[in-house]
């Protein structure tokens, strides 16, 4: 007997061993697969922006549909793959994790970095249909997603694109055109220049480059979303952490680097419009196409989520929104608000 137990210890101490391995590794396919998608998201939009461009479409509609729902590729891929791999929660947190943080820690970090001062309509038209839209996909959320609620998600995101387009075409917009045109016409990807600010390669690529980008940016996407769900699953069953809590942190930071990379190019830029628009157009595709993703995807009726995060995630947007509405602006003091407004309800939420 005595012998026995020696011989036992060292295979427990083999087995934790490799536990340990197996866990270290996982960490690291997460972290690849959110590095992954942070610069083949960063080429996907840059790629499809200009191609858009290059074909003459409307600066607006470039703006508004193509870089906004390129930046919330990362959020639709991912929670559709967690979806069908029936890990909802870590789609449901995803998805609502994000839309806090873009309005909180993204758009606190811009207000940081200098003055976010809107010129455009965007307040008025866009960010109030990304508001509707946040709180559209939270009372479904809090009901239960299921193959009705996702057709209704489904026509509102269709509603939506249509008005996006019609009122790029008014011409009431100009701010945000000008900045579109400065944004894609800029190598962001390249490099940056003195101060900060990013600056044209001296040899831009020729224009046949920007649909092999643009592929090659998708499928990075793809490729590290699915890298980062299956492992981001896999520790949080190892650790026996709830999945909402990790597709609201691990997940939902990692799809958002594709949001604060752009917004702080931008705001270095001083592209003012072309951030916020950025910022409340990714939140309305994340809730309407990624609330479709989600319940079209999952196998079987997607549970009713947690309703604090419900109202954390509506109070976020009408905040932001009320904000930057009251003096078309949003100073540093008030982007600090946003930093600690973040900081503070996560682990209230991580707790609930």
């Amino acid at each position: 007997m005595g012998s026995g137990t020696p011989g036992a210890g060292r295979r427990d101490s083999e087995d934790n061993a490799v536990h340990e391995r197996i866990m270290l590794i996982r960490i690291l396919l997460a972290v690849a697969g959110l590095l992954l998608l942070t610069v083949a998201a960063d080429h996907l939009v840059l790629g499809a922006s200009r191609l858009a461009h290059r074909l003459r479409i409307r600066p607006v509609v470039v703006g508004v549909v193509v870089i906004g729902l390129g930046t919330s590729a990362p959020e639709l891929l991912v929670s559709g793959v967690a979806a069908a791999r029936d890990d909802t929660s870590i789609a449901m947190g995803n998805i609502a994790g994000s839309n806090i943080l873009n309005l909180t820690m993204v758009l606190g970090v811009a207000a940081l970095v200098a003055k976010v001062t809107v010129k455009s309509t965007v307040i008025y038209r866009e960010a109030r249909l990304a508001v509707g839209a946040v709180l559209l996909f939270g009372l479904l959320a809090w009901t239960g997603l299921n193959v009705v609620a996702g057709a209704v998600l489904l026509i509102a995101a269709a509603g939506a694109l249509w008005l996006l387009v019609r009122w790029a075409g008014e011409g009431e917009a100009a701010p945000l055109a000008r900045d579109v045109v400065d944004h894609v016409e800029s190598d962001n990807v390249a490099g940056v220049g003195p101060g900060g600010r990013t600056e044209p390669t001296p040899r831009q690529r020729p224009a046949r480059w920007e649909p092999v980008r643009t592929v090659l940016g998708l499928v990075g996407v793809l490729a590290g979303a699915q890298l980062l769900v299956v492992n981001a699953a896999a520790i949080a069953t190892d650790l026996g952490v709830p999945q909402l809590v990790i597709g609201m942190t691990l997940v939902a930071v990692g799809t958002s680097l594709p949001e604060l990379v752009t917004t702080i190019q931008a705001q270095r830029q001083g592209e003012s419009d072309l951030l916020v628009g950025n910022l409340f157009g990714s939140n309305l595709f994340n809730s309407l196409a990624g609330g479709a993703v989600i319940a079209f995807a999952a196998p079987t009726t997607v549970p009713g989520t947690n309703i604090a995060l419900v109202l954390v995630m509506g109070l976020t947007a009408v905040a932001a929104w009320m904000l930057l509405r009251r003096s078309y602006s949003l100073t540093r003091p008030e982007g600090s608000v946003l930093l600690a407004a973040y900081v503070l309800t996560m682990p209230l939420l991580l707790s609930a």
